[in-house]
């Protein structure tokens, strides 16, 4: 994480702790985008991601005078979020139908994730709609605790070290999360490519 972000961070944090709510609502507006595509990636769900970001705000404005800095600001919110979401799954089940309209935006546009987890043959463009979906059902059919480390990692880019730190799990547990999903998600997509719904 570069570190003029961390200091600009912890100058906010420093002033909401000191009563300056404005400066709160600065962190708000710089970690709605990320933690959205992180909570929205988890649930599948555009209503569930916006109640749940708001009560993860409220909970992050409620709890930032105990924040001593141990960790960045970035891994602290992060972790409210991952942990309020999974609570939230938990909770809500699986008692819930994937919308195949409501094909995720970050994975139908990340290039990168479908290589990742498409083989090496090339997918011809008129199956790569039906791939996204196929994808985005294969990411709803994961743990939970398997989907959160595969939207943290492949989707918004994190490195090992920070999910690990998100999480609080050793890194091998992070890189064996990984590799257990990618497995399962490698199995799925190749199921859809023998058997392609015509």
């Amino acid at each position: 994480m570069d570190e003029a972000r961390k200091d600009e961070d912890q100058k906010l944090v420093a002033r909401t702790q000191e009563g300056d709510a404005g400066s709160f609502d600065e962190l708000v507006v710089k970690y709605t985008p990320r933690l959205y595509g992180l909570v929205y990636n988890m649930t599948s769900n555009h209503e569930d991601t916006n109640d749940l970001l708001q009560d993860i705000f409220a909970k992050a404005y409620k709890a930032i005078r105990g924040f001593r800095g141990k960790s960045s600001f970035y891994t602290w919110i992060h972790s409210i979020a991952v942990n309020m979401t999974l609570n939230f799954l938990k909770k809500r089940g699986r008692r819930f139908s994937l919308s195949l309209d409501d094909v995720d935006a970050s994975i139908q546009n990340d290039k990168e994730f479908l290589e990742a987890t498409a083989s090496s043959s090339p997918v011809r463009e008129a199956d790569l709609s039906e791939l996204q979906k196929r994808l985005n059902e294969a990411m709803m059919k994961l743990s939970d605790e398997h989907r959160a480390v595969v939207t943290m990692f492949h989707i918004q880019g994190m490195p090992h070290a920070e999910i690990s730190k998100i999480l609080n799990v050793s890194e091998g547990t992070v890189r064996s999360r990984l590799f257990y999903a990618n497995r399962q998600l490698q199995n799925y997509l190749d199921e859809f490519r023998k058997n392609p719904v015509s």
